[in-house]
């Protein structure tokens, strides 16, 4: 399956601060500049309705037998991320309706959250991270992904 990245930037996700009605002085809020939306506040939520997030290992997952030196540092300052939680994957829903979990080689366990304009096919999908610079490392990639229906 064809894979690429994107975050919550104004490049990957279309938005700029301020709206030109306002002179662009309300720099704090932020606009869809592009597609059937422009000019709608933006809130960074997927289709869904969620907001988007990167998997996170957890303290239950194989990133602690790879590392076990990372066990106290999860114990005593980030508790919260105790259990693992999956990421968000954008995908053409109807292929992969809402729900699907995939498990993505390199990014791990996703959730099909979201879908994207330029994502259309059953052979490719589009995986969430925190950051743009991360986004871009990751660029576009053939990986085989596992998918497990809802």
């Amino acid at each position: 399956m064809e894979t690429t990245a994107y975050c919550g930037c104004a490049k990957c996700c279309s938005w700029e601060r301020g709206s030109w009605s306002y002179l662009k002085l309300d720099f704090w809020n932020r606009y869809v500049s592009a597609g059937s939306g422009k000019g709608r506040t933006y809130t960074g939520q997927t289709a869904n309705g969620e907001y988007p997030e990167e998997p996170e290992e957890g303290f239950f997952s194989m990133d602690s037998l790879e590392r076990p030196w990372m066990i106290p540092t999860r114990i005593i300052l980030f508790p919260w991320y105790f259990l693992p939680e999956d990421g968000t994957i954008a995908a053409d829903t109807k292929y992969y309706p809402f729900g699907t979990r995939m498990y993505v080689p390199g990014y791990g366990w996703g959730v099909v959250e979201d879908r994207g304009g330029a994502i259309k096919g059953i052979d490719r999908i589009d995986l969430y991270f925190n950051s743009h610079s991360e986004a871009l490392q990751w660029g576009r990639r053939k990986v085989y992904v596992t998918i497990e229906k809802p």
